[in-house]
């Protein structure tokens, strides 16, 4: 789970989103040399089900949409003929969505980084190695929504839009902040989602299959070491616990 392939903003509050493109080449090359196998969402979905998922499956993920994906991130993620899936909100631009989670985030720093066009989505596309995703119209704060059909609305707006924009099937979803229900989890199901990924931190098993909307992730921060990228592939988790 990444954000941002950035350099980090002195003193800023959200350098954990901002991995450095020096740390995420180093991360990919260790990946790459340690045997794995790059998929999309979709790709490691189809595979998993089918029972056909080698053991060392890494699927990269990136929440948001922000341009740096495209600029930073996809050269090196072709250098080391990887893929990844990428959760774009629909409404990204302008939009501080950092304060839908805690008042408090309100100095608009993730509103202004630079978020992709709809040109550069098609781009991220036509590269042949991303697979977007959907992450909401708005980055809605589901755990705050009461309104059912408001919360249909963030989800299937938002897959309509990106396939149409992208001309290809939006099956992955990724739940803002990693806030969510069991309602969620069922109008996920609605809008037609096959997959659907949180913030809930560690690896699910290949066999008994997870349940694939509600599937965990390892946490890249921006301030982790190679040593601490490691132990995190190896528990999920930080640290050893």
């Amino acid at each position: 789970m990444y954000h941002m392939v950035r350099e980090h903003i002195p003193s800023a509050k959200f350098n954990k989103l901002r991995v450095t493109p020096r740390a995420f080449e180093q991360q990919l090359h260790w990946l790459s040399t340690q045997g794995f196998h790059f998929f999309t969402m979709q790709e490691l979905r189809a595979l998993w089900k089918a029972g056909q998922l080698p053991a060392k499956s890494v699927a990269i993920t990136f929440d948001d949409g922000y341009e740096d994906n495209l600029i930073n991130a996809l050269p090196l993620l072709q250098k080391y003929q990887a893929k990844a899936t990428i959760y774009v909100v629909v409404d990204r631009h302008d939009n501080d969505w950092a304060t839908y989670k805690k008042a408090h985030h309100n100095n608009g720093e993730l509103m202004r980084e630079p978020k992709l066009s709809d040109l550069q989505v098609q781009a991220l596309v036509d590269s042949g190695c991303i697979e977007i995703g959907s992450h909401t119209m708005t980055h809605v704060n589901l755990g705050k929504l009461n309104d059912e059909k408001l919360r249909l609305k963030e989800l299937t707006e938002s897959r309509t839009q990106l396939q149409q924009l992208t001309g290809q099937p939006v099956e992955s979803f990724a739940y803002p902040f990693g806030i969510y229900g069991q309602a969620d989890v069922e109008a996920a199901r609605a809008a037609g989602y096959q997959d659907a990924v949180t913030v809930a931190e560690g690896i699910d098993p290949a066999h008994p299959l997870p349940d694939f909307l509600q599937l965990k992730r390892i946490k890249i921060s921006g301030k982790d070491t190679l040593l601490a990228f490691r132990i995190r592939l190896r528990t999920g988790k930080r640290g050893w616990k």
